[in-house]
């Protein structure tokens, strides 16, 4: 199995490289922190492709796409993981540079990771385009709009993805995790229900994936709460939420 992840080198992406890896995958590992991903290819020796890049650069991931499919052929699955959160309120001008920083990584950085890789797959037949999204896309949430709306655009475009793979034989799959314990949650000091393990979660995305299924909310409590969430009417959703605890604003 040839598989490809984005944001590779720490939290969901190094769990699900590792899951693959442990399975006899090989991995192409997509990461800004170089260091990070030479420490998983010791580790995987042969099995592992490392490419030190930012998702918001199209040249360097046609690069690498072009590199891994020479070298190893066209991937089974790739896997659009590369993400930040980062606290934000519109009312600060000095935060519009970070809206633009998160909806460039965890919407465009998808899009970018996948286009390399396309073709060849519906020239295969086969194969799996995976965007790791969220709940926190479901409604907006105060003090996270840059997240909240990357993540609820990402799940239209996978969606819109998936229209357009159609018929192809290339299944799109789209995930939305709750918490994850993850670098990105160890900073947040509010209560995060249902929280799962990294590695657990990277199992249950691994089964999510092997099935294709199109859309799915883990773990299945979270998925709940979401549904009740969108059902909720704007009253009652501001009345319950306006004032819930958020993360803190990037330091500028």
């Amino acid at each position: 199995m040839k598989v490809v992840i984005s944001g590779a080198s720490s939290g969901i992406g190094l769990a699900l490289a590792r899951h693959f890896l442990e399975r006899g995958a090989t991995v192409a590992a997509f990461a800004r922190r170089g260091e990070l991903l030479q420490q998983l290819s010791t580790q995987f020796p042969g099995k592992v492709f490392p490419y030190a890049l930012d998702v918001r650069d199209a040249t360097a991931i046609v690069a690498a796409a072009h590199d891994f499919m020479t070298r190893v052929g066209t991937p089974d699955i790739v896997i659009a993981n590369a993400g930040v959160s980062i606290g934000t309120l519109t009312r600060h001008a000095e935060d519009n540079d970070v809206f633009r920083h998160v909806m460039d990584i965890n919407v465009l950085g998808a899009v970018q990771t996948f286009q390399p890789f396309i073709d060849k797959m519906r020239a295969a037949g086969s194969g799996r385009l995976v965007g790791i999204a969220s709940v926190a896309g479901f409604r907006g949430l105060p003090g996270a709009g840059a997240y909240s709306a990357s993540k609820a655009a990402l799940i239209s475009y996978m969606e819109s993805l998936r229209l357009e793979m159609h018929g192809s034989g290339v299944k799109v799959v789209t995930i939305c995790p709750g918490y994850i314990r993850t670098p990105m949650t160890d900073i947040n000091t509010y209560p995060m229900p249902f929280m799962l393990e990294v590695d657990d979660a990277a199992h249950r995305f691994a089964r999510v994936i092997e099935r294709g299924s199109s859309f799915t909310v883990e773990p299945w409590q979270m998925g709940l709460v979401g549904r009740v969430m969108k059902l909720m009417p704007n009253w009652l959703y501001d009345r319950l939420f306006a004032k819930a605890p958020h993360k803190s604003r990037a330091q500028h």
